[in-house]
């Protein structure tokens, strides 16, 4: 499995070549702007999407807030699990890093001495992305757009394969999508239950907007006059 991908003559690394090549053409600031988004920005970028996300969800309250919370929980431990099954894929794979095995390459960051296979920036950014999708389809959107803007910028780097990037969203998206359900089953009730407490109520929920299921409105119900159950209990 170590030799995956060390013939120049495939598509794997052709493609490496073309994308690597961007990077010997660009200005420095470029490269060095492209090394800090690759290694670092975008994953920032991806937590802070979470955060405007829980925010959002904390401001507008109501029923669905605590489910909501909780599937976007959810997402920086799918992150977690999914780089944790990397580790035995990796060593099972043992893929060399490209500019080990390939000549000729821009690497833009050094010390990356482990193997390749899969990428773990592209295993974490897809699969907070996904899960924020199953949260919340309009911030899950951009976060997989920064999921797949960090598997261009790590190819871009010299330091991963393109079937490095897929294996990585590939997985990330397996561990968010397969484990959502258990996730939400665990994490929901836990929710429900901060979201009753008065001293943390407020990370599910902004005061006067939590859900207590008081308010509920049942369908076909008619609404009494006010005071009338004081007239019935004077009768």
């Amino acid at each position: 499995m170590a030799g995956l991908a060390e013939s120049g003559s495939n598509p794997d690394v052709e493609l490496l070549y073309d994308i690597n090549g961007l990077a010997k053409d660009a200005p420095h600031w470029f490269d060095r702007v492209m090394e800090f988004v690759g290694e670092y920005g975008l994953l920032l970028a991806l937590v802070l999407l979470v955060l405007w996300c829980w925010w959002s969800v904390r401001r507008r309250g109501g029923q669905e807030a605590a489910p909501s919370v909780a599937a976007l929980v959810w997402a920086p431990l799918a992150a977690g699990i999914a780089v944790l099954v990397n580790v035995p894929i990796r060593g099972f794979v043992e893929r060399p890093r490209p500019f080990r095995t390939h000549d000729g390459l821009d690497v833009l960051i050094t010390g990356k001495n482990d193997y390749s296979f899969v990428s773990d920036h592209a295993t974490l950014t897809m699969a907070m992305g996904v899960a924020l999708f199953v949260a919340n389809r309009r911030f899950g959107l951009v976060g997989i757009a920064l999921a797949l803007l960090e598997g261009f910028c790590r190819v871009y780097m010299g330091v991963h394969y393109p079937t490095d990037v897929i294996g990585g969203f590939a997985l990330g998206t397996a561990v968010a999508l397969l484990l959502s359900p258990l996730a939400m089953a665990l994490l929901t009730p836990l929710a429900r239950a901060v979201e009753r407490s008065p001293r943390l109520g407020w990370l599910i929920a902004a005061r006067g907007r939590a859900y207590t299921g008081r308010d509920a409105v049942i369908p076909g119900a008619r609404k009494e006059p006010a005071g009338t159950e004081q007239r019935d209990l004077a009768a």
